[in-house]
């Protein structure tokens, strides 16, 4: 994939599929559809609850593919993963609904959020009000807001009315400045992704090296390159109790043990 980056690619098409999709479904549709719908699983709280406890809160994460890694599991049945994810204890589920770069898909999140008891985050790319709309009508539980993927103005409105639509929005930064505009906006969840999403590159001391510039209101989640017990143990030891975990799991024979054993990290 050519440079300037990798984020900057998803951005633009992601723009432009947004635009079709508001063609399809006008946001008054959405709405609609939202006003009907039961309220959210409480996505914030599944996380809050094992972090008091400095329990590995995980969001076990359903990916088929990524510009990274390639096809993980072209196969994969969202049902059965998610009633995987939740027999081995995870405390949410991730579904990445992206499909031109992660060969997500809508349905995806749907079956897996039908499947289980587990709250459910939509994983994507958010660039426009539409989807913040969209993703409360899919009946996720949560959503992703990247601040390297918005301006200040957008970050705020975004969170404000995703909170406003009973969504848990988890605010995800990549280094000191994007923190810094992070804690700017009102919220409950922080996340440090360790991959670089201009080139792709991992490093756990990301996390490391963000934990302690976090205020203690609000729940961090670490996500990416986390694969093992001692990356969990690693991460734990700079306070960090939530971790967003995706390909280890999905690559897993047994999902359900592999989450088992991660959850019996401590520090």
């Amino acid at each position: 994939m050519s440079l300037p980056s990798v984020l900057q690619k998803i951005l633009d098409t992601k723009r432009d599929e947004v635009e079709d999709r508001r063609s399809k479904r006008p946001v008054a549709e959405l709405r609609a559809c939202i006003a009907g719908l039961s309220p959210c699983r409480d996505f914030h709280n599944a996380l809050a609850e094992r972090v008091a406890r400095k329990s590995p809160a995980i969001i076990a994460e359903f990916k088929r593919a990524s510009p990274s890694a390639g096809w993980i599991d072209r196969n994969a049945d969202p049902a059965s993963v998610a009633r995987a994810y939740e027999l081995g204890g995870a405390a949410c589920m991730s579904v990445l609904t992206d499909i031109e770069y992660f060969h997500g898909s809508d349905a995806d999140l749907q079956a897996a959020r039908a499947a289980c008891a587990l709250p459910m985050i939509r994983k994507d790319f958010v660039v426009d009000e539409y989807q913040v709309f969209e993703t409360r009508a899919l009946g996720a539980d949560a959503m992703l807001l990247i601040v390297a993927a918005l301006d200040d103005a957008r970050l705020r409105a975004f969170s404000e009315l995703g909170a406003e639509l009973g969504l848990s929005v988890l605010v995800e930064v990549h280094d000191q400045s994007e923190l810094d505009r992070a804690l700017a906006v009102p919220g409950r969840l922080l996340g440090i992704n360790n991959r670089d999403l201009h080139r792709f590159e991992t490093r756990l001391e990301t996390s490391e090296q963000l934990a302690s510039k976090v205020p203690a209101d609000r729940i961090v989640v670490a996500e990416s390159g986390i694969h093992t017990c001692a990356d969990i143990e690693r991460i734990q030891a700079v306070g960090i109790h939530a971790f967003l975990i995706g390909e280890s799991v999905m690559r897993s024979d047994n999902p359900s043990a592999a989450l088992r054993s991660l959850i019996a990290s401590r520090v």
